[in-house]
């Protein structure tokens, strides 16, 4: 069921992509957020972070953060404000090693890891007393949404009611192609450059057990997820992680009501990663495609902080819109 319009309204000072996603990445500032912190061990013995914003909501909406992003992203903090102002509580969790501390194990989290998402939700719904769960996701964090919505739906809890989904590179492989072109790089090396840090610290941490010969001329995604994201997490390289784990072949499976929202400009999504044929053939499967907002930018007024994604959301989830 695809969306062949959008209700975004991108000021025209904020005239490209990359003006929307840097200001919205490195300018917008939320402030008024307080979380309380809760550790919880995996069943491999790790942990994971998680933080919940509480305002007595008799509903939970669980966000996942993009690439290297946290808790304290701009895009996670102004969707819980947004949440929280109606009366819907928040739980954003950290993936591992993104809240601040290197986690327990040599590996740590990727685009396909619903593994943890998973046990975020059990964990959620044993411990708490929610009725309606709402599933969030930005970017990376959206391709984590759809693939545990769809990879299997019969295993997906009734509580969860709705999701949204932002700037999602639900096409892996050609997303990284994507990113290795000239007007990317400075993304790109941004990302490769807190990856790569932190590999350094887990080779600290476990006594050299990482090759770090030449880690620092790694210059792509498919580069560094040959080299360390593929082998610490149990992928043959790059292209069999980003074959098993891109959303898109699961988006089909889907059985709950799900906005996806990608912007025409935005730089770092591939023509694959607009999945209009999906959205035609699962009526469950609601597919925007606004022509302005770069990648997580949505930005629609700098004086109010107002964001577009925050508001579709909000509209999305109070609506019988499916």
């Amino acid at each position: 069921m695809p969306v062949n319009h959008s209700k975004a309204r991108i000021p025209y000072y904020l005239f490209n992509g990359h003006i929307q996603t840097i200001y919205s990445w490195a300018l917008r500032r939320i402030s008024y957020i307080h979380y309380e912190r809760e550790r919880v061990t995996t069943q491999d013995d790790d942990f994971l972070d998680l933080d919940w914003s509480r305002v007595g909501g008799r509903n939970l909406a669980v966000l996942c953060h993009g690439l290297e992003g946290s808790t304290n992203s701009a895009y996670m903090k102004g969707m819980t404000r947004a949440l929280n102002a109606h009366y819907i509580d928040v739980l954003g969790w950290n993936y591992r090693g993104c809240s601040g501390e290197a986690n327990k194990l040599l590996k740590s989290y990727h685009a396909g890891s619903t593994d943890d998402l998973s046990f975020v939700i059990n964990y959620v719904l044993k411990e708490n007393p929610y009725q309606i769960l709402y599933l969030i996701g930005f970017s990376l964090g959206g391709n984590l949404v759809l693939k545990y919505l769809g990879e299997a739906p019969s295993k997906v809890p009734k509580e969860i009611k709705k999701a949204t989904v932002f700037s999602v590179p639900c096409h892996i492989k050609s997303a990284a192609k994507q990113m290795t072109l000239p007007y990317n790089a400075f993304y790109q090396r941004r990302f490769i450059n807190s990856m790569v840090g932190k590999i350094k610290l887990k080779s600290t941490l476990f006594s050299g057990s990482l090759d770090l010969t030449n880690c620092d001329k790694l210059k792509t995604f498919k580069e560094f997820d040959n080299r360390y994201t593929a082998p610490l997490h149990g992928f043959h390289d790059a292209d069999e992680y980003y074959e098993k784990c891109s959303s898109k072949q699961f988006l089909n499976n889907i059985q709950v009501p799900t906005l996806c929202v990608n912007a025409l400009n935005d730089s770092f999504l591939s023509n694959e990663c607009y999945p209009f044929i999906e959205a035609v053939n699962n009526p469950y499967l609601i597919l925007e495609v606004p022509l302005s907002g770069g990648h997580l930018g949505f930005v629609e007024g700098v004086r109010n902080n107002s964001s577009y994604v925050e508001r579709r959301t909000i509209e999305f989830v109070h609506n019988n819109e499916y």
